[in-house]
């Protein structure tokens, strides 16, 4: 499904957006210097899986480091590492610069993990690509675990705050 869908969906929910147009952003960095002054949450999404082939949405504050292997350990999942663009694309129907919470509109099989930042989660509102790079969404915490739970997803909220040496 392609922004057009999110939208409609969005819109179906009741879920009151804003979209910002930018040039296409691929990392954190260009976020940072593409946005200006807006407030809220601004995050990034990371694609992950483990050896057994499970999945793994994990939505985070863009300025924190994710220590991966305390995460694998927290989630009792083994070694986790990031995904390829053919499964990212095969899974969230996105290429890599567009991970957002939205794209699990695209999972059709309900495989993914979807895993919350509970700092992120504290602020408002968020801002997440809408399946595409060159834009940018506004949502409210409580209008996106609204919108994932009418997908299918219960979320798991999770502090990510670890030790690096962990």
């Amino acid at each position: 499904m392609g922004e057009d869908g999110l939208f409609s969906k969005l819109e179906e929910l009741g879920i009151e957006t804003r979209t910002i147009e930018h040039k296409p952003m691929f990392t954190v960095e260009d976020s940072i210097e593409l946005r200006g002054d807006l407030p809220g949450g601004h995050c990034k999404s990371l694609f992950l899986k483990n050896k057994k082939g499970e999945l793994w949405l994990v939505v985070m504050l863009e300025d924190k480091r994710l220590n991966i292997k305390a995460l694998g350990s927290r989630l009792e999942s083994g070694r986790l590492s990031f995904c390829s663009p053919e499964r990212l694309w095969q899974y969230l129907g996105v290429i890599p610069g567009s991970v957002t919470p939205f794209s699990v509109i695209n999972d059709l099989d309900r495989l993914v993990t979807v895993v919350l930042d509970q700092d992120m989660m504290k602020l408002s509102p968020l801002h997440y690509h809408p399946l595409r790079n060159d834009k940018t969404t506004v949502i409210t915490p409580d209008d996106l675990i609204k919108f994932l739970s009418s997908e299918g997803y219960a979320p798991q909220v999770l502090d990510l705050n670890f030790d690096q040496d962990a």
